[in-house]
């Protein structure tokens, strides 16, 4: 029964955490037991049971609750076999979205030796646009995952492609994240590669990617401050914000603080 199902994936992660606090009274309940289900129920036959079990594989994930083995040995090679060319539409969908949500939680080696060639073909995926408009709303926090080396040389030259794909919702995309790609490059990438790529997207025949375009303006233009002089730096949460200043800091506590967000990667302004 997939309403049955459902539940078991949901009790799944707190009965992991219970395990990992007992782990001298059950050393491998987890990995021998629990871990196989939510791998199976990846490719359940049930389109709810299926989300149950990717909620809940982010969940350990986020949690740290899984072995670097089964990452690599069990989790991988399912959403590799998900997310191929002559997968089924449905579960491609579901594997890239959870590809691209799960890939800053694991190393960065992992990520780009076993996940990054299966991103850049999706990017270019030409059946489904569903497909590539995840891979362009997720570019940034790909980019951030995998560094500065492997973005330059592989995802760059896919990042251009979506920007000039014929659908204007994956332009628009491209254009939200543009701030968080351009971060993740070397001064030299941004002058030289992005910042024309941006002057198309800002004239782009669009008006909302023009739109999309002209509000991470100032986000990008902030990318090219040297941040040890402009104090701008990145949050976790892809926030841009301004870190106080000695002086600032040893000032009066009633002035306004310094360190407030000017805009995220991810919010629109108005």
């Amino acid at each position: 029964e997939p309403t049955v199902r459902t539940e078991l994936m949901e009790q799944i992660p707190p009965i992991a955490i219970f395990l990992q606090e007992s782990r001298p009274k059950f050393p491998t309940a987890f990995f021998e037991y629990l871990m196989p289900i939510v791998v199976r129920y990846l490719t359940d036959v049930n389109n709810q049971v299926r989300k149950a079990g990717q909620e809940a594989l982010l969940i350990l994930l986020e949690q740290d609750l899984v072995a670097q083995s089964d990452i690599e040995n069990k989790v991988c090679p399912i959403l590799l076999e998900l997310s191929a060319p002559d997968s089924d539409d449905e579960y491609k969908v579901e594997a890239v979205n959870i590809i691209c949500k799960m890939a800053s939680m694991l190393s960065r080696t992992t990520v780009e030796h076993m996940l990054l060639p299966r991103f850049c073909e999706l990017c270019s995926d030409a059946k489904l646009f569903q497909v590539r408009k995840i891979c362009a709303a997720n570019f940034g926090d790909i980019c951030n995952a995998v560094g500065q080396e492997a973005t330059e040389r592989l995802l760059i030259p896919k990042f251009f492609e979506l920007c000039s794909d014929s659908v204007w919702g994956m332009r628009k995309a491209c254009a939200e994240c543009f701030m968080a790609v351009s971060y993740t490059t070397s001064p030299e990438v941004r002058r030289s590669k992005l910042s024309p790529l941006f002057i198309s997207l800002i004239s782009d025949t669009c008006r909302w990617v023009r739109q999309a375009a002209f509000q991470s303006l100032g986000p990008f233009i902030s990318t090219f401050a040297n941040p040890s002089s402009a104090g701008l730096y990145i949050r976790e949460d892809g926030t841009l914000s301004i870190r106080p200043s000695v002086q600032d800091v040893n000032s009066n506590s009633c002035q306004p603080s310094n360190n407030i967000p000017l805009m995220s990667s991810s919010t629109n302004a108005t």
